[in-house]
């Protein structure tokens, strides 16, 4: 993309977002612009993609969909529901999956001295930017029985109520506070035994703010972590696979753009599933590497992204330029860490999984070539299988303890 060609999309997109702005009598004609505009801006390369996808019918195109929202049982597995409450009264939502014991109910135990089993260990999931803790749905498929496992969703994402902080207060929102979130989760979800924290890009963030705040509960009751596809700072540089022109026009412009869409957030909603297939392309672009995905995998991820309202997408944008939590990572140093990346992630790139490797060198780096951001729904056996080693090298797990293979996004796999 040349600088001429890149500044004209920033005309483009701020001629939509005045559309936007300031007719709201044409809703239709000025969200679809500006929902257009923005996917450009965030997408650039995967234009093509885009046009490719507005060949095909839209009415067969909507039946599609529907019939892989029906088909796939993707998100579907559901645990004991709690609430946890932060700093700030946001309602946060999470779900136990605890231990099934074999053959029954589990056996009395002998106690010794008089003192209790020791507390199950428990892997803690964080889940990233506009996802919610269904992403982690072949992971938790394998893992359901064989250790005790939380999944959560951050704030005004999935089931967990809106930012009380950012609603009403108009609170800046940080990565800081996505850390004292996930120590909230923690308290009411786990008060006491050994921890697993897992987490993907925002989620890994979030476990570095964690660490930053709180670095006696990591040295005193978290045995291993695992950190995927995320980074500890240096966003602010990221391409997005984009040529260098359109790089800095996108950090110019975006920002104000989300905002200007984000206080319009209810006509910009219309526009955005009117643009749905432009979305569409551009989710898949930005989450997936390989050639062959399951659609119903392609369609899950979009439904995910597409239930983030515009406004928090805009609200946690600014957050990742200034996340900056390199420090932190000596917390983790003493345990066993995963790193793992897709190679061909442009959201966070494999470069900055490697960085965090480099500062831990005891930590396993593990890159998938054939990867995009979205791994664990991509690669899910790969994930998993490391996953249930890091497990079994914490003692989260038997030695002997067997997880299950579930599912494959190969197109050519049907959902197990």
């Amino acid at each position: 993309m040349s600088e001429s060609r890149a500044e004209a999309v920033t005309g483009a997109a701020a001629a939509a977002v005045a559309s936007v702005v300031g007719d709201a009598g044409s809703w239709r004609r000025a969200t679809g612009i500006a929902g257009a505009a923005i996917g450009v801006l965030a997408a650039g390369a995967a234009a093509g993609v885009a046009v490719e996808r507005m060949t095909v019918g839209r009415g067969m195109r909507r039946r599609a969909r529907l019939a892989l929202d029906s088909a796939g049982p993707y998100g579907a597995l559901r645990g004991t529901p709690g609430k946890a409450y932060a700093d700030d009264g946001t309602e946060l939502y999470y779900e136990v999956d605890d231990v099934e014991p074999e053959g029954g109910p589990a056996p009395r135990r002998r106690r010794l001295f008089g003192r209790k089993a020791p507390a199950p260990v428990t892997v803690v999931f964080s889940h990233g930017y506009c996802l919610n803790q269904d992403s982690w749905h072949f992971q938790r498929a394998a893992l359901r029985g064989v250790v005790r496992t939380v999944h959560w969703d951050q704030r005004s994402h999935g089931r967990s109520g809106r930012g009380v902080a950012q609603h009403q207060d108009d609170v800046p929102l940080t990565i800081d506070q996505l850390g004292r979130d996930l120590k909230a989760v923690i308290d009411a979800a786990v008060p006491e035994g050994s921890i697993v924290l897992v987490g993907h890009s925002m989620g890994g963030m979030t476990m570095m703010a964690l660490a930053a705040q709180y670095p006696e509960l990591i040295r005193d009751r978290v045995v291993a972590t695992a950190l995927v596809g995320t980074s500890s700072g240096r966003l602010a540089e990221v391409s997005f696979g984009l040529p260098s022109a359109g790089v800095t026009v996108v950090r110019r412009v975006l920002p104000g753009v989300l905002k200007a869409l984000g206080q319009q957030a209810a006509l910009v909603e219309k526009g955005r599933r009117a643009t749905a297939d432009l979305f569409a392309g551009i989710i898949k672009r930005y989450s997936f590497a390989s050639r062959d995905v399951d659609p119903a995998i392609e369609r899950f991820a979009e439904r995910m992204i597409e239930s983030t309202p515009i406004d928090v997408v805009a609200e946690f944008y600014p957050a990742f330029t200034d996340h900056d939590k390199t420090g932190a990572l000596v917390h983790f140093k003493d345990m066993p860490v995963l790193v793992l990346a897709g190679v061909q992630d442009l959201i966070t790139p494999s470069e900055h999984s490697e960085a965090i490797a480099g500062l831990l060198p005891d930590a396993e780096l593990v890159l998938v070539p054939d990867a995009g951001h979205l791994v664990m729904l991509e690669h899910p056996e790969l994930v998993t299988d490391r996953l249930a080693d890091l497990l079994t090298r914490a003692g989260a797990v038997p030695a002997g303890a067997t997880v299950s293979g579930y599912g494959s996004t190969s197109s050519a796999a049907r959902p197990g």
